[in-house]
């Protein structure tokens, strides 16, 4: 996939730019286009070929630049469909910590220093750090999001609840399709803020609420369907059974856990972009690590979890249907 941030080298210094968004209301020159994203001379021509070279700008024959159309919806500022505070996010934080994978491979440790508790709090306690991380899952997570709003079947639930749900991507999208649904997400307290923010810009408040606490150490929020998205992959396996147990205590007979994140294939493990997403994992996590469906299938049924199926989604993630 084209944006997928692991799977290929993407450029997310033009998102920094607002490169993108330069170009949303048509097509610029090379001397236009630097002056409008304020870069100099020397290296303006190369990296705009450069995004042309990788897919993500055009250029006409008369050396103008212009958004590809997925550029155009997916990564103008402007519109609800932009997903860049993901890339604006990996280029951030994400990227720079690559440099320690040698460290990484050699000790089994994370490169920032910090225990498995207190991965979360550390960057929740920083204002700008917490910004740019839930705009980044929002971005990272909108296209999921959709797919699972179109692909399950919500006609037959009336609750969900998106478990650490950051900005609230997931049930607004839900909530967007499907009038009759209601819920919110579970995060910790310092997310509540960008939360009601997000969910009133939608105009969704009246069914999505927000539910402060700690997965780690708190019971989760009862509803029809529980949502894990990309959440799983942060811990050790202790942790990951752990969680999957609590999602079926919360819920009721028939109710549904999804899981999605980047799974590694089955078969092969020649996935590149969940085998790259784990290795991830092993430089930002005391433990963390991404699986195959059949791994976190095997979780689930022992947790107790029963009728299981594994979806497609898009940018390479795939979701996990379980009943209790």
């Amino acid at each position: 996939m084209w944006l997928d941030p692991v799977a290929m080298p993407s450029r997310p210094e033009a998102v920094e730019l607002e490169l993108f968004t330069a170009l949303a209301e048509g097509p610029l020159d090379c001397g236009a286009l630097r002056e409008r994203v304020g870069i100099d001379l020397r290296g303006a021509r190369d990296f705009f070929d450069a995004l042309v070279a990788l897919g993500l700008l055009e250029r006409d024959d008369a050396g103008r630049y212009n958004n590809t159309p997925e550029t155009h919806c997916y990564l103008d500022a402007r519109k609800s469909s932009y997903i860049g505070g993901d890339l604006a996010h990996l280029n951030e934080r994400m990227y720079p910590t690559w440099n320690g994978l040698t460290e990484a491979l050699r000790t089994g440790k994370p490169q920032n220093g910090l225990a498995k508790s207190d991965y979360f709090p550390a960057l929740y306690a920083n204002q700008a750090g917490l910004n740019a991380f839930v705009r980044g899952m929002t971005g990272g997570s909108l296209l999921a999001a959709r797919a699972i709003a179109a692909k399950f079947p919500w006609r037959d639930y009336a609750t969900v609840i998106d478990i650490g749900t950051a900005e609230g991507c997931l049930p607004v999208e839900i909530a967007r399709v499907h009038a009759h649904i209601r819920g919110g997400g579970f995060d910790l307290p310092q997310v509540r803020p960008h939360f009601d923010d997000y969910v009133r810009r939608h105009d969704l408040v009246d069914r999505l609420s927000f539910y402060p606490g700690d997965f780690l150490s708190d019971p989760l929020p009862g509803a029809d369907v529980l949502v894990m998205g990309r959440v799983l992959h942060n811990w050790d396996l202790e942790t990951k059974k752990m969680l999957l147990e609590n999602a079926y205590e919360a819920l009721p007979s028939g109710g549904t856990l999804i899981v999605y994140e980047r799974l590694i294939d089955d078969q092969r493990r020649a996935s590149s972009a969940g085998l790259l997403a784990s290795l991830h994992m092993l430089i930002m996590t005391a433990g963390g690590f991404d699986f195959t469906a059949a791994d976190c299938i095997g979780w689930m049924r022992e947790a107790g979890f029963e009728r299981t199926c594994v979806e497609p989604l898009a940018l390479g993630l795939s979701m996990i249907v379980a009943t209790k």
